[in-house]
């Protein structure tokens, strides 16, 4: 189904450079506890969007979370993987490409359009949220981590995109087979080549999922002159997500969404590196949409006989209900939508026969017809049945 832009969806501008934090001061910022990404407060790096031309890339982390951190338990994962693992099922990451010695990712990472090998190190991460598989001793693991992924470049090395480039990237990523097409970049431009880029991939059967808007504002911008629209979460039939912490609201300054269609976590999230087994941590919408992406890996597995569409649907319409209503994993593997083509239908209540009318009044006539009817029984047969005897039983005369 088309959306017009102007029903709502508000906006930031470009995501600035950011500088490597602590993880714990992100994570009491965001109203976690820092033993949501260890045992005790851990250093992270931050990961990043994009690098200036003159830093170094990213490498691996030499810090690992060992603690299961708050996005598993509120995306309720243990027991949506009772239901599907998103096996079977091709998540495309349209970023700034996939480290290909990821241990957590290792033997499920195919490229297509230079995919392969990640400076930045964003692609990578968004990678490992929806795909992780889990491992001994390690905390953070995707959203479906059976889930096979799809590198696709589209930004120049040090990050910096355009909208042709996203625009390539996601018809690459249809062209490719991928269901699920995630999109890490939120522009003010393009409009035009992007929505055709996105009815390229609608037309393949696969679900676009994208950041409502940028992570974040740059320092020095005015939030009121922002742009209201961005692409291609703006584009029809694309799913536009904003991101929430662990208490369900979002830091201050964040970008106000006025109509994304679903909001995930995506506030001091961890994830993986572009190699190693170290982690990251990061926060903004374009991370959130990850967790979603990963969620729609794991209902397309579950339920392979839903459309793009139908599994759009099935995330919105089972979330939980807020403003914007945010994910729940296991209830979109197992609600019942029995309006929903290729689910299974609610089965409709019985429809017993009319039954005639018991009121009071009728009762009591009944009952009285009954026994009335008994006495004059009774009455007949003590007549009659000594007569008989006395005759033996012969007629009379």
């Amino acid at each position: 189904m088309r959306r017009d832009p102007t029903s709502g969806r508000a906006a930031a501008a470009a995501v600035p450079a950011a500088v490597p934090l602590l993880a714990a001061v992100l994570l009491l910022a965001s109203g976690a506890t820092p033993a949501a990404a260890d045992s005790g407060p851990v250093e992270l790096p931050v990961v990043r969007t994009e690098l200036a031309p003159d830093e170094a890339c990213a490498t691996a982390s030499g810090r690992t979370a060992k603690s299961e951190p708050w996005t598993t338990r509120a995306l309720g994962l243990s027991r949506a993987w009772q239901q599907s693992r998103g096996a079977g099922v091709t998540v495309a990451v349209v970023d700034t490409g996939v480290g290909t010695s990821i241990p957590a990712l290792s033997g499920r990472v195919e490229t297509a359009g230079g995919g392969g090998g990640d400076c930045v190190g964003h692609g990578s991460f968004a990678a490992g949220l929806i795909a992780a598989a889990p491992a001994e001793g390690v905390g953070a693991v995707g959203v479906a981590p059976a889930a096979r992924i799809l590198a696709v470049r589209a930004t120049g090395e040090r990050g910096t995109t355009t909208p042709a480039l996203l625009a390539d990237g996601i018809r690459t990523a249809a062209g490719s087979g991928a269901k699920v097409i995630y999109v890490a970049r939120a522009l003010p431009t393009g409009k035009e080549e992007l929505t055709d880029a996105v009815e390229y991939a609608t037309g393949h059967d696969a679900l676009v999922v994208a950041p409502f808007a940028p992570d974040a504002l740059p320092r020095d911008a005015d939030e009121e002159a922002a742009p209201r629209w961005y692409w291609p979460a703006s584009a029809p039939d694309v799913l536009a997500v904003m991101d929430h912490g662990s208490g369900g609201g979002r830091p201050a300054g964040a970008p106000t969404a006025l109509s994304a269609d679903l909001a995930a976590p995506g506030v001091a999230v961890v994830g993986n590196g572009p190699e190693g087994t170290g982690h990251y941590l990061g926060s903004g919408s374009s991370l959130a949409a990850a967790h979603v992406a990963g969620a729609a890996a794991l209902v397309r597995a579950r339920h392979p006989g839903l459309s793009a569409a139908e599994v759009s649907r099935r995330l919105t319409d089972t979330a939980y209900p807020a403003s914007p209503p945010r994910l729940d994993a296991y209830a979109a593997l197992t609600a019942v939508l029995s309006d929903t083509p290729g689910t299974v239908p609610r089965q409709p209540a019985a429809v017993l026969p009319a039954e005639p009318s018991r009121t009071p009044r009728t009762r009591a006539v009944v009952i009285a017809s009954v026994g009335g009817g008994l006495v004059l029984l009774v009455a007949a047969g003590a007549a009659v049945i000594p007569r008989g005897r006395a005759r033996r039983w012969r007629p009379a005369g």
